[in-house]
């Protein structure tokens, strides 16, 4: 059995526990089972995609994952402003 996933890529809320990060922290030394990390060094992706990666890589290290409180309540205020001149 595979499982796959990405633990940069986990949208829950703080106080929300990912099942694959859970399931990595379980299942660490049982004998048998093994898990591949990749490195950014092996993702290939077109260099456009990798210049926005590295833009939310540099803005997640200033401001902390998903930006500050402000920020996300900005997003949001926006994405209902734009949803509503529709």
């Amino acid at each position: 059995m595979i499982i796959t996933g990405d633990v940069t890529q986990i949208d829950l809320p703080p106080t929300a526990t990912s099942g694959l990060v859970q399931a990595m922290q379980i299942l660490k030394g049982v004998k048998g089972i093994g898990k591949v990390e990749f490195e950014k060094k092996d993702i290939v992706r077109h260099k456009l995609v990798q210049r926005i990666v590295e833009a939310y890589d540099k803005f997640d290290s200033k401001h902390g994952k998903g930006g500050s409180k402000e920020q996300q309540e900005e997003i949001k205020n926006n994405i209902n402003n734009s949803q509503d001149a529709r």
